[in-house]
């Protein structure tokens, strides 16, 4: 079989690995061939998709480390060279808002954003380079950026700001780094369905949200790490600086109910007697 992805014998480290896209992305570089080091804040979390690794045949090792700690990257990094062999692939998943309006938001609260958003992101980025700089090895790195860094993102502006900082550093350490083979690019989710947001999305929120999208349905775990695998295989050998959104079609999409124009569209189809498919028909 050929290796299409270019991934096998790989290692890569997936920071933010333990549930939702973290562990959608691990079992996607797993099934890959790559060995993957699964690194989370709680290590059950990472014990667990590590298990699920080993039970398909991947090797896999668990890690848990507060990425936000200082010399915490360092520390993951040395930990999957000595776990695994290797480092040569860097995916980080950590992200997360404070819902607030601009009048109430504490200095505190937005320090916050900015740490477990961007600054985190910043230094793994600078240990990531360090090791494949030192070892004299090509690199790749995928970051998690957001739809809401590059639309607006009202009552949650300190963490669109952090976002849309990410993408410009994206861009930024491609030129800087691109002249030692490392390339960097990032992933902008729009909504998806994880633990987290399933958690905090009642009926009405979620149909809402469909009602804007144009491919009508919310994302899954499984659509970003689809796009994170591409942008860590040799697929996208000649990418670099980028931002590839995977939310739908929704940041496109005016701000209102598109059930009209699919309505439409199913009729055009039909007449046109157009199949599209199992899986073809909107949610």
């Amino acid at each position: 079989m050929i290796d299409l992805f270019g991934l096998s014998g790989k290692v890569a480290l997936v920071v933010g690995g333990g549930q939702g896209i973290g562990a959608a992305t691990a079992h996607r570089l797993s099934l890959a061939g790559c060995a993957v080091a699964v690194a989370d804040l709680e290590l059950e979390r990472a014990q667990a998709v590590v298990a699920q690794l080993h039970e398909a045949g991947g090797r896999a090792v668990a890690l848990q480390a507060d990425i936000l700690e200082s010399g915490a990257g360092e520390r993951l990094i040395e930990q999957s060279i000595a776990g695994l062999g290797g480092f040569d692939i860097l995916v980080t998943i950590v992200g997360a808002a404070k819902f607030g309006s601009v009048i109430e938001v504490t200095e505190a609260e937005w320090d916050r954003d900015q740490d477990r958003n961007l600054r985190y992101f910043y230094f793994l980025c600078q240990a990531a380079a360090r090791s494949f700089i030192r070892r004299k090895m090509p690199g790749t790195i995928v970051g998690m950026a957001s739809a809401g860094g590059i639309g607006a993102m009202p009552f949650r502006s300190a963490y669109g700001a952090a976002k849309a900082a990410l993408i410009h550093l994206v861009r930024s350490l491609s030129v800087e780094l691109g002249g030692y083979g490392i390339r960097i690019n990032a992933v902008a989710p729009g909504l998806t369905v994880t633990p987290r947001t399933a958690a905090r999305m009642g009926v009405d929120h979620v149909q809402a949200e469909i009602a804007r999208i144009p491919l009508g349905r919310l994302g899954t775990p499984e659509d970003v790490a689809n796009v994170i695998l591409f942008y860590a295989s040799e697929l996208s050998g000649h990418v670099t600086g980028t931002t590839l959104v995977v939310d739908g079609g929704a940041i496109e999409a005016p701000p209102y109910d598109l059930g009209p124009s699919r309505a439409a569209s199913e009729r055009n189809r039909k007449a046109l007697g157009i199949d599209l498919g199992p899986g073809a028909d909107h949610a």
